[in-house]
């Protein structure tokens, strides 16, 4: 079984990196104005991880493109929780909660593809 927020994390320093190629806009789901994060020493998957994820994500931006924005702000941008919580004017907890609902979403949408991620060795629970 894998650890689908050590997947997130790795996809999000893939997508934030330079040569992903994937362009996110920083004014994603109403956060204008946070800065997103810049720190260059994040840890990252391969192309092929990556494209496989970036699928899923797609998949679930079609179904619950709010659920989608809250996995790019805390993951791609490393906007915390609480902050999430603060702009949306939501609970906390709600907002764990919807981010859960979303990393579910791509977990199952993984186990469904059936296909062995390169940092699946790195990455189980």
């Amino acid at each position: 079984m894998r650890d689908i927020q050590m997947v997130l994390e790795r996809w999000g320093g893939w997508a934030a990196s330079d040569r992903s190629g994937v362009d996110y806009s920083p004014i994603a789901a109403g956060f204008k104005g946070l800065l997103p994060q810049t720190s260059k020493n994040r840890l990252s998957c391969t192309d092929n991880d990556a494209l496989v994820i970036e699928g899923c994500l797609a998949q679930l931006k079609k179904r619950k493109p709010y659920e989608h924005s809250l996995l790019v702000v805390h993951y791609l941008f490393g906007i915390s929780k609480r902050k999430i919580a603060k702009v949306r004017k939501k609970d906390e907890k709600l907002i764990r909660i919807e981010i859960q609902m979303a990393e579910g979403f791509i977990d199952g949408c993984l186990s469904m593809l059936n296909i062995g991620l390169e940092m699946d060795a790195e990455v189980k629970s």
